[in-house]
């Protein structure tokens, strides 16, 4: 059995609000907590003001390219957040699921997509507090 949990984002598209939420748990969990993302209808490119808001942190996601969700990426999960997928993403009994409800940044400028990327920061390091109890203390 793995100790480290995982984590999958889920947004329709893979190209914002998950990708963002990928990076900043990334950033700041580190090892402690693997990380996927992907989405119910990808897109060819993350989204450019997504990278530029992340890039502000310091953490750049430009590299990452949107994925399809699978069944055995939810299945190999330990928890499943999703961003405005609804039915679109299966559900195994004993998975822990959570909805983000969060602003689509698709097609909005950097002022409006900036508080959308703090949001995700704050559930982020929430979440990580929540699976990584000693992460507290750190």
């Amino acid at each position: 059995m793995n100790d480290v949990p995982t984590v999958l984002f889920v947004c329709v598209h893979n190209a914002g609000r998950s990708q963002m939420a990928a990076g900043y748990l990334q950033a700041l969990a580190g090892d402690r907590i693997e990380v996927l993302s992907a989405g119910s209808a990808p897109k060819d490119e993350i989204n450019p003001v997504a990278v530029a808001t992340m890039a502000e942190e310091g953490i750049d996601i430009a590299s990452n390219t949107p994925k399809l969700l699978t069944v055995d990426a939810v299945r190999e999960s330990d928890v499943v957040i999703t961003m405005g997928c609804g039915d679109a993403c299966p559900v195994f009994p004993g998975k822990r699921y959570e909805d983000w409800e969060l602003d689509d940044p698709a097609g909005q400028g950097i002022d409006a997509v900036r508080p959308i990327r703090d949001e995700i920061r704050v559930r982020v390091e929430a979440l990580i507090h929540e699976l990584l109890p000693e992460a507290r203390s750190a």
